[in-house]
């Protein structure tokens, strides 16, 4: 197994195998999900009747992070993550998304025309489908999970912190300063 908890930052990692294992839990054939990350120590100061719900408490809080989904997304996530920013008080944020995952030596053959190219993998007979994890912090830590629907066990999941780099710098890029964007 692949699971090594990142050196930068242990809390976001331990945060994104959260996640997977959740999302695990749900299925597949899932939309894509957003999750603000804040740190569980001020959730407990800040809203102690929420966190007491959650079955957090000071012990549980020191050094990590809590993962805060965000309402169910309207349009494709690459979409949406341009146009937001989050407030100061959320420490980092998180993404889980499925896709369909070419074999390399392809990329010669995938149409230029965006519906055709999802048809063309859709129906590539070497396609494999993953459901990504991907968290990110404003310190710059980043954390990634793949899982493969053809392995679809706890054993077959591979972690590591930059796995999905377009993915995390979308994130990132969520997590800058911009007067321009919203809030999700």
């Amino acid at each position: 197994m692949s699971l090594e908890i990142s050196d930068t930052d242990p809390a976001l990692a331990a945060a994104v195998l959260e996640l997977e294992t959740h999302a695990s839990g749900q299925g597949w054939d899932r939309p894509a999900t957003l999750y603000a990350l804040v740190d569980t120590g001020a959730l407990v100061a800040q809203e102690p009747a929420l966190a007491a719900l959650m079955g957090l408490d000071d012990a549980s809080a020191a050094g990590s992070m809590t993962p805060v989904e965000q309402e169910q997304l309207t349009r494709p996530l690459e979409e949406v993550l341009p146009t937001i920013s989050w407030p100061a008080d959320v420490v980092g944020c998180a993404a889980v998304v499925e896709r369909l995952v070419l074999p390399p030596g392809v990329d010669d053959e995938i149409p230029d025309e965006p519906a055709a190219a999802e048809e063309f993998a859709r129906n590539h007979p070497d396609r494999q489908e993953v459901r990504m994890v991907v968290g990110v912090t404003r310190a710059g830590a980043s954390y990634c999970a793949l899982r493969l629907r053809a392995h679809d066990e706890p054993e077959s999941v591979v972690a590591g912190d930059e796995l999905v780099p377009q993915l995390v710098a979308l994130l990132r890029g969520t997590l800058e300063d911009d007067p321009e964007v919203d809030a999700p």
